[in-house]
C-alpha cells in the first residue's frame, strides 16, 4: 500500500506543479485559481486510479471504505508534499520572481475593477502585508500544502465511496 501511495502521489504532485508552472509562464507569471484547482482535480484523479489498482491487484477486487479512504489520503499527502517541494524549488530557482509578478497582476486587477486613490492604497497595503508574510517559509510552506491537500481529501473521499463497491469497474479476470 505504501508503494502505491508514493508512486501515485509523486506522479500527481509533479504533474500538477509542472502544468501550473507552465501555465504561469505562458500567462506572464499569473494563473487563474480556477485553472489551478481544475488541474488539481483532474490530476488528483490518480488517487482513484491508485486505489482501484490496489483494490483489484492486491485485494482481489474488494476493499472497505476506511482502508480506501486511508490509501487515498496517503496519496493526497504525498502529492501535496511533492507539490510543496516543487513549488519551493521553483521559487528559489527564479529568485521569487512569482511574488513580484503576482503583486503586479493583482494591483492591475484592482485598477481594472475601478479601485483608485485611498481605496486602492488600502488594498495594495493589505496585499503587501500578505506577501511579506509569504516570504516566511514557516507560513508559506503550510499555505502551499493547504492549497492542494483538501482537494486531494475530497477526491479520496469520493473515490473511497465509489470504489468500496466491488461492482463499480470490476477487475478483469
Amino acid at each position: 500500500m505504501f508503494r502505491i501511495m508514493l508512486v501515485y502521489g509523486a506522479i500527481a504532485g509533479v504533474v500538477i506543479i509542472g502544468i501550473m508552472l507552465t501555465g504561469m509562464m505562458l500567462s506572464d507569471g499569473s494563473g487563474s485559481q480556477l485553472q489551478g484547482y481544475l488541474t488539481m482535480i483532474i490530476v488528483l484523479s490518480l488517487i482513484f486510479v491508485g486505489i482501484k489498482r490496489y483494490r483489484d491487484k492486491e485485494l482481489g477486487g474488494v476493499i472497505k471504505f476506511l482502508p480506501t479512504f486511508g490509501l487515498g489520503t496517503g496519496i493526497a499527502a504525498v502529492a501535496a508534499v511533492f507539490y510543496v517541494v516543487s513549488w519551493e524549488t521553483s521559487l528559489h530557482l527564479t529568485d521569487f520572481a512569482w511574488v513580484e509578478a503576482y503583486v503586479e497582476s493583482t494591483v492591475a486587477g484592482y485598477e481594472a475593477k475601478g479601485f483608485a486613490g485611498e481605496e486602492l492604497a488600502e488594498k495594495v497595503a493589505k496585499l503587501e502585508e500578505m506577501m511579506a508574510g509569504y516570504e516566511n517559509p514557516l507560513l508559506r510552506i503550510p499555505m502551499t500544502f493547504v492549497e492542494i491537500f483538501p482537494v486531494g481529501l475530497l477526491v479520496a473521499l469520493i473515490s473511497a465511496a465509489l470504489l468500496r463497491n466491488p461492482k463499480l469497474l470490476p477487475a478483469k479476470a
